[in-house]
């Protein structure tokens, strides 16, 4: 009988194949026993669909909270979008133009996807089953986004996330201990009534601090807006997009959350507490804090009408 030919190609591939494991100290006979053994994959193992849908696990009754825990999945897995992209870029010692701009493309992408979907929150929801079910959820809140403060990090220095009229307070602007405590997103998580830690800022700094900090010492140098100054300071093409990034970042973003927390949480003659007791009227409009990424890409003008209706109309 004869014996059935090889394709040469195939051939090739079986060649570098036993080169890389034999690089390895490996047998490529062995892992094509295994190749031959293992089942086709399948697409709902690959993205773990059957997990995936057991994820949400409402504390009550009403049909909305499903899509309460849904939206802010979705939200979490996009904030782990931009930090792989943001992971990228602060990795590479000197990127090269190309590469810095179609991640930030991804980035700004990405965040405007999350600007877009908060109509599912402001829309998708009933007011009276939000208002009850809510308050299953005590004293979590989406304040407790760790992932949505590592973007921060990645991208610009620890003074620029001090609210601006807290800045007089911060006694070494590049030692990131003495900037820490003056976070603004710190002071968003007061009581209200006594100006003390809440009890879910408190839960949120004792899981995540030290790991802030961490991150914080290690992105200092290479953070995105050190890696600009240092290889692309002037360039238009990088500043166009970090203008973007910082715009949907730190005004179109909050601004979003704002309209649905005003949607759900404003009550005439006074507004509903958020469920961590969180300032949400202080914390949420970006000219109260001006936090800015990129402060030196924005005029004088521009900073000073940061978030108010004639900086977004440009």
């Amino acid at each position: 009988m004869e014996e059935p030919k090889v394709n040469p190609e195939l051939a090739e591939q079986l060649k570098k194949l036993q080169e890389k494991y034999a690089a390895m100290g490996q047998d490529l006979s062995s892992y094509l026993d295994g190749l031959l053994y293992s089942d086709y994959l399948t697409y709902w193992d690959y993205i773990h669909l059957d997990t995936l849908l057991s994820l949400q696990n409402p504390k009550t009754s009403f049909p909305d909270e499903h899509i309460f825990i849904i939206y802010h999945q979705i939200t979490e897995l996009y904030f782990r979008l931009i930090i792989l992209e943001l992971e990228q870029i602060t990795a590479k010692e000197n990127p090269d133009e190309k590469f810095f701009s179609e991640r930030l493309d991804r980035v700004n992408r990405y965040f405007g996807h999350l600007e877009n979907s908060f109509d599912i929150m402001v829309k998708g929801m009933e007011r009276d089953q939000f208002l009850k079910f809510r308050m299953s959820l005590l004293p979590a809140s989406g304040f407790q986004s760790a992932q949505y403060r590592m973007i921060e990090f990645y991208a610009t220095d620890f003074i620029n996330l001090v609210a601006e009229k807290d800045r007089k307070s911060v006694t070494d602007g590049n030692n990131i201990d003495d900037v820490l405590p003056n976070l603004y997103w710190r002071s968003g998580a007061t009581e209200l009534a006594t100006g003390k830690k809440t009890l879910t800022l408190q839960q949120f700094e004792k899981k995540y601090l030290d790991q802030f900090r961490d991150l914080g010492i290690s992105l200092k140098s290479k953070n995105v807006y050190q890696l600009y100054k240092k290889h692309f300071s002037g360039n238009k093409n990088i500043t166009d997009r970090l203008r973007a990034f910082d715009t949907l970042a730190n005004v179109l973003w909050p601004l979003a959350h704002m309209k649905s927390a005003a949607h759900y949480l404003e009550k005439d003659p006074e507004d509903i507490k958020a469920t961590g007791g969180t300032n949400w009227q202080k914390y949420l409009p970006p000219r109260f804090q001006k936090i800015i990424f990129f402060p030196e890409l924005w005029s004088e003008q521009e900073k000073a009408e940061w978030g108010k209706a004639a900086f977004i109309r440009k």
